[in-house]
């Protein structure tokens, strides 16, 4: 199958990692894979370490010509059998590409605010498949009044080639931050800011600290709320056992100094990439119970999930995964999980069967069609 993947956002976000990890993992299945794509931002440098073949582009509003003559290029030169497109400024040019060329468009959506009103009706319509990120996205669109036969699910894949236990780099990590080998640690991932609970789980932390000694705390990811938690910390007295990062571009070198994961989200996300990147790891997670949270992860198998903002719930978690036995079994079973539903092989299998067999939406993970 030719798969041409447009999307010229220059950003560093889960959309523009979902966009780079399906292109690569298209790719890697044997699919002939090009793209339309910013130089800048992580999709720019993670085609180009792919080696992908990329026409560097953008489209800075849906009139932009350079986007369009960019596009209609390369449909001509290459004719693929779909075009993919991921970001919503791109979605009408890229339907208004594909009837002009004949090519069949298939649309991502990660996030769940509302489109404009011609928006929400034309595109699951006028798009050959518009795919949710999750079954809590697709309940939402289904919300917004999209038939249900109009939108599909398909999960974000994880590289778990890249994203693999490394004893040696664990070690490395711990060493650079100062962490004893033998402690525990708790990480966490992503922006610092209110709708990740990022408040709730330094003060689950910190109680946690005061049952176990060996606890540590790794921070990875910078935002508004970054200040506050340092101050937290020094506030409960372990500021030595709390490590922060800042922003990171390679946030797997991370996850292998862990021990399990902390996600402790009070705001609905639409699915959570690195609860499988850290498992991918062989790093249980703690994840909370809201919004697509619970499709990346099996409770009580490969982590716990925890009701959000609850800190006593947060801080028994933490202090379960303390057990070095059930974190190593759980991590086990994590990579296993991740690897069956998640990894490239899976992912690509399942959005080729997708893009051929027609508009019914394919359910991972045994959630039911709503």
């Amino acid at each position: 199958m030719k798969l041409l993947f447009v999307g010229t956002n220059p950003e560093n976000t889960g959309a523009a990692t979902h966009f780079v990890a399906l292109a690569k993992a298209m790719a890697r299945a044997g699919h002939q894979v090009e793209a339309v794509a910013s130089r800048r931002g992580l999709i720019g440098g993670g085609l180009e370490t792919a080696r992908i073949p990329t026409i560097y582009s953008t489209f800075r509003n849906a009139y932009d010509p350079r986007g369009y003559a960019a596009v209609l290029g390369r449909l001509k030169a290459f004719s693929p059998d779909w075009l993919v497109g991921n970001f919503g400024k791109e979605y009408w040019p890229l339907i208004a590409c594909g009837r002009l060329t004949g090519t069949p468009v298939a649309l991502f959506r990660h996030r769940t605010p509302r489109m404009s009103k011609i928006s929400e009706y034309g595109i699951p319509r006028l798009a050959q498949r518009f795919i949710a990120v999750s079954e809590y996205a697709r309940d939402a669109y289904l919300r917004w009044g999209v038939p249900a036969d109009r939108v599909s699910i398909s999960y974000n894949p994880v590289d778990t080639e890249q994203f693999q236990p490394d004893p040696a780099r664990r070690l490395a990590v711990r060493r650079e931050l100062g962490i004893d080998d033998d402690a525990i640690v708790v990480g966490f991932v992503g922006r610092m800011h209110g709708g990740k609970g990022v408040t709730t789980l330094m003060r689950a932390v910190n109680e946690a600290m005061a049952a176990e000694p060996r606890l540590h705390a790794l921070w990875v990811g910078n935002g508004p709320e970054e200040g506050v938690l340092h101050a937290m910390a020094a506030q409960g007295g372990f500021t030595y056992r709390h490590h922060f990062t800042g922003w990171v571009p390679d946030t797997y070198r991370y996850c292998c100094a862990m021990s399990f994961l902390a996600f402790p989200s009070v705001e609905p996300e639409t699915f959570g990439r690195v609860a499988i990147e850290a498992q991918a790891c062989c790093v249980p997670v703690l994840g909370s119970d809201i919004g697509g949270i619970p499709e990346t992860m099996q409770d009580q198998s490969t982590g716990y999930l925890i009701a959000p903002g609850d800190v006593e719930a947060w801080r028994e978690g933490i202090l379960a995964l303390c057990d070095t036995e059930r974190c190593m079994s759980m991590g086990t079973a994590a990579r296993a999980y991740v690897t069956e539903h998640f990894g490239h092989a899976a992912v690509a299998r399942d959005f080729e069967s997708l893009l051929r067999h027609g508009t019914v939406p394919v359910h991972h993970l045994g959630h039911a069609a709503t």
